[in-house]
């Protein structure tokens, strides 16, 4: 995600403390980009689903300002602002007595969206996460597993165009293989759409998998870094984000090996006067190369020495999120 695209939801000394005096959220300053996919990761108490909260007003701040697109979340209507912003939760939601197609076409109808809009939205969007809306549209949500009903949450979520996506530990309650393919199936998905999405979960390996940025938060909603995935990994701010990633991201990068499909040919040239690193090694000796050269590329060298092509940043996210679905597979 480039580092000037404008913030679309702003976070300024947002504080939230309860009747009894516990803060959940202790004058945090945020920003999400526009078309971004910020994970909130730490442990429980950290604030992450109170923060999450506070941008379609389920949670009211007692200090500090949540803005929009420029605008204080608590000057709108909020029934108005729910209908504008996606909204998936761990255990769905969706309404029994009402098929598939009926309840993806939730916010739709609330908006008075004309019949055949209506039906071609839900036809796109049911596709789109993998269900076909001829076999599941007259489905009920009984007659589905526990990923279908997660896809077609995404889905009523995704309805009606929403500038903003919240996500709420949206893939805790599915099994751990259904979970894989939920997560994959969703990073193709924001990457086609671009919609600007705010992921709250509590598994680091989650939160790098799917991140553009890493946004750590530890008890009482402090926010002790936010960084490309990359970076949390391998340059810890404090104390609490190293242990929080513990050893087995660290292992991660260790035991991870850069691959062919990691590199960009046409990028050799501008790699020329950087030290090369060689395919299979592993991902935190190529990530060492990558941050020394000032050109932010390397060259990358076969088994037989030759030059096939060069090593990006963005090359290297890919990796990261191959190495990070691949170490989920085996948990």
């Amino acid at each position: 995600m480039p580092e000037s695209s404008a913030p679309l939801i702003r976070f300024e000394g947002v504080t939230k403390r309860f009747a009894d005096g516990t803060v959940a959220v202790g004058r945090l300053d945020l920003d999400v980009r526009e078309h971004e996919l910020l994970t909130l990761v730490g442990p429980s108490g950290s604030g992450k689903s109170t923060l999450l909260r506070m941008v379609n007003r389920l949670v009211e701040p007692t200090g500090g300002r949540v803005l929009l697109d420029g605008a204080d979340v608590a000057g709108q209507d909020p029934v108005r602002l729910r209908r504008g912003i996606g909204y998936v939760i761990q255990n769905v939601g969706l309404f029994p007595h009402r098929t598939v197609a009926q309840n993806v076409a939730t916010v739709p109808g609330l908006l008075e969206w004309d019949r055949r809009r209506t039906d071609e939205r839900v036809s796109e969007l049911l596709t789109m996460v993998g269900l076909d809306p001829a076999v599941y549209g007259r489905r009920y949500p009984h007659e589905l597993s526990g990923g279908q009903r997660q896809r077609v949450g995404v889905a009523r979520a995704l309805a009606a165009n929403p500038r903003v996506l919240l996500m709420d530990e949206p893939f805790g309650a599915v099994d751990p293989e259904g979970r894989r393919a939920l997560q994959t199936e969703f990073r193709r998905i924001h990457d086609e759409l671009g919609t600007t999405v705010l992921l709250v979960t509590h598994d680091i390996d989650e939160a790098v998998l799917l991140g553009d940025r890493v946004a750590v938060l530890s008890q009482g909603g402090r926010l002790e870094q936010v960084d490309a995935p990359v970076t949390v990994l391998t340059r810890p701010a404090t104390p609490f984000v190293e242990t929080f990633i513990g050893d087995s991201s660290v292992r991660l990068l260790s035991l991870a090996r850069l691959g062919a499909q990691d590199v960009t040919p046409s990028a050799a040239d501008a790699a020329r006067s950087a030290p090369a690193v060689r395919l299979g090694d592993p991902l935190d000796r190529a990530f060492s190369a990558l941050t020394a050269s000032p050109e932010g590329v390397v060259p990358v060298v076969g088994a037989d020495g030759g030059t096939v092509g060069a090593l990006t940043l963005s090359g290297f996210h890919a990796a990261l999120r191959r190495a990070a679905a691949a170490a989920a597979e085996r948990r």
